[in-house]
């Protein structure tokens, strides 16, 4: 069924008396009576950029949770090297590692609930939700610091593990990877 459309409707009216639907397919004509596609996507360019999308997500997630694990594990070698300073003044201050001038137990050695000290950097705020910090091996003259992942910090971060600080600097993993790889 075709209209005639006369040269001053056409101006007066414009596009709107062109629209002429045509079945199920949604198709225009145009003013020559050609039928025209609808403006928009069809169902198969819209999976492709669906696949696009989940293609780049799959590469990228894993790159950046990488890149958080070792974030975290660089926040927690800073945090023993905070603590090793402070072990250090400690040692200069008392002449011994393990107890003060007045036979007291060590701040850092002892659990801060119990009466010892905790520094900024170990707090949950910091890096504690990630690692529990602990001293082992204390004695008059040496002591190792341990920084030990917990929850997903600890099931990522299998290469390092357990990150030790001796007081002669000595750094060491529990981890399949190397010292030169997590410090």
């Amino acid at each position: 069924m075709h209209t005639d459309i006369s040269k001053a409707d056409h101006r007066r009216f414009g596009d709107r008396m062109k629209r002429v639907a045509h079945g199920r397919t949604g198709a225009l004509r145009s003013p020559s009576g050609m039928r025209r596609p609808m403006p928009g996507f069809t169902l198969i360019e819209l999976m492709i950029v669906v696949a696009i999308i989940g293609i780049l997500a799959a590469i990228a997630y894993p790159s950046y949770m990488e890149h958080v694990m070792k974030t975290k594990r660089s926040a927690a070698v800073a945090c023993l090297s905070e603590q090793a300073n402070y072990m250090e003044r400690f040692y200069t201050t008392n002449l011994r590692y393990d107890q003060d001038q007045d036979d007291n137990p060590n701040p850092l050695s002892v659990a801060p609930g119990a009466g010892g000290m905790q520094l900024g950097c170990m707090t949950n705020n910091q890096t504690g939700e990630d690692y529990n910090y602990n001293v082992a091996n204390l004695t008059r003259n040496t002591f190792t610091l341990r920084a030990i992942p917990q929850g997903v910090q600890a099931n990522r971060d299998t290469e390092c593990a357990t990150l030790t600080l001796t007081e002669d600097g000595t750094r060491g993993v529990t981890g399949t990877g190397g010292v030169e790889d997590c410090w």
